[in-house]
């Protein structure tokens, strides 16, 4: 059981202007942490459109409040632009200024942008708190009530794994019982995926929780039989997620344990075995799959045709679009756009709106030398994250910061091959064990004085602005959640679809339903400018080139009836199916059967093209 620290920290100062300091005791810290990392880490409920928003609105909230927090007068920021702190912050300063540059050079919506530049500025206060924490002696309290909330979500999470495999009817039965969804079913027949409600982003939420437990254990926080118990529940859960990803995690950690020679015996050779328990628990699985118990999708996920799950063809695609975009790139949070609107006949069949890969993503978006320099800023930070837990003197700050660092290590394995970074519950817990590994990094601090104290107003006050700006974006996707999910006596399609076009975030989740809810919609350049940068599917195309055509824009329409015959879907093949059949005397050739004649490319779709 974790022991129970009630006392409060203070620190006190024999300087006359300088006033005693009170830190909130660790029992608020870690309910607090709890609120802002396990609460939308198991959080099963959504609302269409979206099927992760509420998890991530709940991540924004949760740390804004935390932030509050944590930005106490105990803290200052300090000044940040230094060392590998300097260089994580610039990173994030660039890409917020390509995200303001791409309305104005790739066409995205504004509503977009400044979702970007949000998320860009929470991680940025993030990592400056986390970093200030450090500075002032503060890392440990703060990983500890980290560990306490991955260690919640990770043993909940793997239960719940076992329940949507080993019990499914009883999902459906609780979650009628409550009328909502509490528990998610899983959508990959055979494999765990918790309330994140994906096998990869389960087993990366598992891995983190190891490390937590290595870290608690270590501290003494947990008893050996306790904690052997647990980190054989979390690989459990990471078996049922049947993850690739979370295998070459487990190797990870046992190479973790294999160099950390500051670890305990015990923990190294707990480490160092991971793997072992890990294909043993997978072996027991299979051939209780094999006897008929129960299908565990474990074997299926190893030998299916495709092993990369369309990676390696999506990987091609975006050399070639980086190819033909070298030095600009297509534009921050344009992938899809260009993507979908650039001829692959041997693209997948399914919509891709990001490349699972950070680094190609960063080179097709904004282009080579700016992909170079983040990537070099980026390094550079997790360089100097590593050598802050390796010269750390103190043995405890030495175990917080590399337990800190092997987080930030997994989630940039993960980034290799998908993109868990673009959900603010992976990367705000991302952003803190990173901004302790730099702020650790950087020379400590000692308790303010009453002028220092007044200098953490801005950090305060950005977390104010966080915790405002998420209840404001939830009120705000609320606007069109009613287009989708009508309430009682609510007002016609065409009035709440009208409301939803007004908001300030989200107006592109209705422009979509404006333009793909009728049979043939009449052409709306502003809905189709924004709707498309979002995610192009076969609706939307659909819609988009019909409205071209009619509007007299023949060579576009039929340039992107092209593109959406390449996916080879069912929903594609019925707009299609015309073209098989011989047409009647008289009767003109349908447009979706016609080649264009104009060379055309991505570009020539952007706003301000529509005419």
């Amino acid at each position: 059981m974790v022991a129970p620290v009630t006392h409060t920290f203070v620190f006190r100062m024999s300087n006359a202007h300088t006033a005693p300091v009170h830190i909130p005791p660790p029992a608020i810290w870690m309910g607090a942490a709890c609120a802002a990392v396990a609460l939308p880490m198991l959080l099963a409920f959504n609302k269409p459109p979206s099927a992760t928003f509420l998890n991530q609105v709940a991540a924004y909230v949760g740390w804004g409040a935390w932030m509050l927090w944590l930005a106490s007068p105990s803290v200052t920021s300090g000044w940040p632009w230094r060392g590998g702190l300097g260089g994580l912050l610039a990173a994030l300063a660039l890409m917020a200024l390509m995200t303001l540059v791409s309305p104005w050079c790739s066409g995205l919506p504004w509503s977009l942008a400044l979702s970007s530049l949000g998320t860009l500025a929470a991680t940025a206060l993030v990592v400056v708190t986390a970093a200030a924490l450090a500075r002032h002696g503060q890392a440990t309290q703060a990983f500890h009530a980290l560990s306490v909330a991955l260690l919640v979500a990770g043993v909940v999470s793997a239960a719940l794994g076992g329940i949507q495999l080993f019990a499914p009817e009883w999902v459906a039965e609780v979650n009628q019982w409550a009328n909502a969804t509490l528990i998610a079913a899983t959508s990959v027949p055979g494999r765990a995926v918790g309330n994140l409600r994906q096998p990869n982003h389960l087993s990366s939420l598992l891995l983190w929780s190891l490390v937590a437990l290595v870290w608690m254990a270590e501290r003494r926080q947990l008893g050996a039989p306790v904690a052997v118990g647990l980190g054989t529940v979390l690989l459990t859960g990471i078996v049922l997620s049947a993850s690739r990803t979370g295998m070459l995690g487990v190797l990870l950690l046992a190479l973790w344990g294999g160099v950390d020679k500051g670890l305990s015996r015990r923990a190294r050779v707990l480490l160092i075995g991971s793997p072992l328990v890990f294909a043993l628990i997978w072996a027991g699985f299979e051939t209780w799959s094999d006897n008929g118990q129960h299908f565990f999708g474990g074997d299926a996920q190893l030998t299916k045709g495709d092993i990369s799950s369309s990676r390696f063809a999506i990987w091609s695609n975006t050399l070639a679009l980086i190819a033909q975009r070298p030095w600009l790139g297509v534009g921050w949070g344009e992938f899809n756009f260009a993507w979908t609107l650039t001829p692959f006949p041997d693209r997948p069949v399914a919509f891709f709106d990001h490349t699972h890969n950070l680094p190609l993503q960063l080179a097709v978006e904004v282009g080579l030398p700016m992909a170079a320099a983040l990537l070099a800023l980026l390094i550079w930070a997790l360089w100097r994250a590593y050598t802050a837990g390796r010269d750390a003197h103190d043995s405890t700050a030495r175990l917080t910061l590399r337990c800190a660092f092997v987080m930030v290590l997994l989630m940039a394995l993960h980034s290799q091959l998908e993109y868990p970074l673009w959900y603010a519950h992976f990367l705000l817990p991302t952003a803190f064990a990173f901004g302790l590994c730099l702020g650790g990094s950087l020379p400590g601090l000692a308790a303010p004085s009453l002028a220092q104290q007044r200098a953490t107003r801005p950090l305060w006050l950005a977390a104010a602005l966080l915790l405002t700006g998420a209840s404001a974006a939830l009120y705000d996707y609320m606007r069109v959640v009613a287009i989708f999910v009508p309430p009682k006596q609510a007002a016609p399609l065409d009035r709440r679809i009208a409301d939803g076009q007004r908001s300030w975030l989200f107006a592109h989740h209705a422009d979509y339903a404006a333009v793909t809810a009728v049979e043939n919609p009449a052409p709306a350049p502003a809905s189709f400018n924004r709707a498309t940068h979002y995610l192009l599917d076969t609706r939307l195309m659909t819609a988009w080139a019909r409205a071209l055509y009619q509007a007299g824009d023949h060579q576009r329409a039929l340039y992107l009836a092209q593109r959406l015959k390449e996916f080879h879907n069912d929903e594609a093949s019925q707009l299609f199916r015309v073209c098989e059949q011989p047409l009647a005397p008289g009767v003109t050739t349908p447009f979706q059967c016609l080649q264009p004649t104009v060379e055309l490319s991505y570009r020539d779709f952007r706003h301000p093209a529509w005419k």
